[in-house]
């Protein structure tokens, strides 16, 4: 089985009131897995490519990423971002497909404290859905198998929620050290800085 982590990052961050857009505002000087994780994407993103589940797609759109965060990933703009997350999974699930993949794991950019183990325990699943949980909530990130692509959601903000939601029988749970936090304002990024 190909498995691909996908780490959306196309949207605007418009709640983020900082002086840049909230996936380029800093957070911490190390590095993870050789990818500069002093902001909050490159955190996300080098813990994707740390979990070493298979190749990184990450999914732009309103704001561009530096080339030394998004290093030795594939690089997959949604031009269609701002109709909401449902394009990005769409886009991922796309190029995916098109790379050979029998299954994705998908984070978000904005959660830079998912663990390269949540990543990992997320990815070993069999189950055609399988969802991160934190403490029993459930978080990012979530597999979605092939066979499951094609009853995602097209348009809309939501993802996989709602498949999630609407299918509870293939869903399983899989509980998940770290935390899936967003950093959706200011105040988020400070309580943690």
């Amino acid at each position: 089985m190909t498995t691909f982590a996908v780490v959306l990052a196309a949207g605007a961050g418009s709640r983020f009131s900082g002086p840049t857009h909230k996936l380029l505002a800093p957070l911490g000087t190390e590095t993870v897995a050789g990818t500069p994780a002093d902001t909050v994407a490159g955190r996300a993103i080098g813990a994707a490519r740390a979990a070493a589940i298979g190749p990184v797609i990450v999914v732009v759109g309103a704001v561009d990423l530096p080339s030394d965060v998004t290093a030795g990933c594939l690089v997959v703009c949604n031009p269609n971002w701002a109709e909401g997350q449902a394009t990005s999974v769409q886009c991922a699930v796309t190029a995916a497909r098109a790379n050979g993949a029998d299954a994705v794991v998908i984070g978000l950019a904005d959660q830079p404290f998912v663990t390269p183990d949540a990543w990992q325990a997320v990815a070993s699943s069999t189950s055609p859905i399988a969802v991160a949980t934190y403490d029993g909530v459930r978080g990012n990130p979530v597999r979605l198998h092939e066979s499951v692509w094609s009853l995602l959601p097209v348009t809309g903000d939501s993802g996989a929620r709602d498949l999630i939601r609407l299918r509870s029988e293939l869903v399983s749970e899989v509980a998940c050290g770290g935390s899936s936090a967003d950093i959706d304002t200011q105040e988020d990024l400070d309580s943690w800085t």
